[in-house]
């Protein structure tokens, strides 16, 4: 494909891109200025507000069974390391982020994800310097792993986490991603994702690497921290507290607490998603800026926080044993202002959708083939439209 991304050249690919989205977020023609302002309906929008944190609480449900799930399979994998038992640990973490990257939709929404003291840095954290936490191509002695004089604890892990940089990771899923893969030293066209072997956690010597203990004990504690901080969120979303956040934003006023979500939505859809996980990748063509770079997982990364967004606006979230959370949402409310800017927001939630599925896998195949990159800044183009009508809908309802 003869594109134009590719005459540009590499150094300017990035600042092109992004004065190019600025002009799409930031110059939109002048059509929210017609919009009828309405009122908010009071029942409907306290209905709004109670779905929104069933299907919150139902997905870090779902999340947190997930993470038990995965944690057993690594405890499986170190009590007897091998090639079928890491393969089972890889697919547990796979499936772990199903539910979880739809959780992300909450976040940027004044929530208690990440707030100020919101775990969201401890779960999902990337990109991730692996020379942080083991060894790398190039230096086997690197990481705390390799370092005897650091003590191995959840509590010590944790005050490691960004310290000193927000790339010096220490736990949450990309570290126990690491742990599993290793670094993924392939070329994108290969398809491949990290080589790590098992006997990286083997202790009877057969491996090339050293301190296998002290990985296993450390992956271990992660896989724990991993629970301990999905629970924090469970804990703030259950719907029996009485002093926790469910109960805050069902208390806040309407405009208030709708304005919030609706930030959080088009926040992901725009700044995080189209920029951060899709552009930053695309500009640089290195999967090093890729979200899952490690398992070559960041297509269903991508997805999936998509489908977060549409299970907010559409108020339905599909729960992993198939049972459908649904209920009031804010497409209902936009409706019952202006339909046509809800059917317009479907419109374009639909295009983004197809034009994420459209981008190659794996991901950093896709922002670094020649004949696929103009396929991924459709989809980054078709997410800040997305993002713009989201906002009409906002104003549609004076928020």
């Amino acid at each position: 494909m003869n594109s134009p991304l590719n005459k540009i050249p590499k150094c300017l690919t990035f600042l092109l891109l992004s004065i190019g989205l600025f002009c799409l977020s930031c110059g939109s023609d002048d059509s929210t200025s017609d919009i009828e302002v309405g009122l908010i309906d009071p029942e409907l929008a306290a209905a709004v507000k109670e779905n929104y944190a069933d299907i919150v609480y139902a997905s870090y449900q779902d999340s947190y069974s997930e993470a038990v799930k995965l944690k057993d399979a690594i405890e499986a994998f170190l009590s007897a390391p091998g090639v079928e038992t890491l393969a089972d640990a890889k697919e547990a973490w796979i499936t772990a982020r199903e539910p979880y990257g739809q959780t992300e939709a909450y976040r940027f929404s004044n929530g208690p994800i990440d707030d100020g003291d919101g775990p969201e840095g401890l779960l999902n954290a990337w990109p991730l310097d692996e020379s942080w936490i083991d060894y790398v191509d190039g230096n086997e002695a690197a990481g705390f792993i390799n370092d005897p004089t650091f003590t191995l604890s959840k509590e010590e892990l944790e005050n490691q986490n960004e310290r000193g940089g927000e790339n010096n990771i220490s736990v949450g899923y990309h570290a126990i991603e690491f742990l599993l893969w290793g670094q993924d030293l392939t070329e994108p066209a290969e398809n491949q994702a990290g080589l790590r072997p098992h006997t990286d956690y083997l202790t009877d010597g057969s491996g090339t690497a050293e301190n296998q203990d002290r990985r296993s004990e450390y992956l271990m504690i992660c896989a724990e921290l991993l629970l301990d901080n999905h629970h924090l969120m469970l804990d703030e979303w259950d719907p029996n507290g009485t002093n926790n956040y469910r109960a805050t934003i069902i208390g806040l006023p309407e405009e208030e607490a709708l304005k919030n979500v609706f930030v959080g939505i088009q926040q992901m859809v725009q700044s995080e998603l189209a920029s951060e996980r899709m552009n930053v990748a695309l500009a640089s063509r290195s999967q090093e800026d890729e979200q899952s770079c490690f398992s070559d997982n960041t297509h269903r990364d991508i997805r999936v926080n998509a489908q977060g967004v549409r299970n907010v606006y559409t108020g339905t979230y599909t729960r992993i044993n198939g049972t459908v959370v649904s209920g009031s949402s804010l497409s209902g409310m936009v409706t019952a202002v202006d339909a046509d800017i809800d059917a317009n927001i479907f419109n374009a939630m639909n295009a983004s959708a197809t034009a994420i599925e459209a981008t190659a896998v794996p991901f950093d195949f896709a922002v670094s083939d020649d004949t696929q990159r103009d396929i991924v800044f459709n989809a980054v183009v078709e997410l800040q439209n997305f993002g713009d009508l989201l906002e009409d809908g906002a104003d549609a309802l004076d928020l």
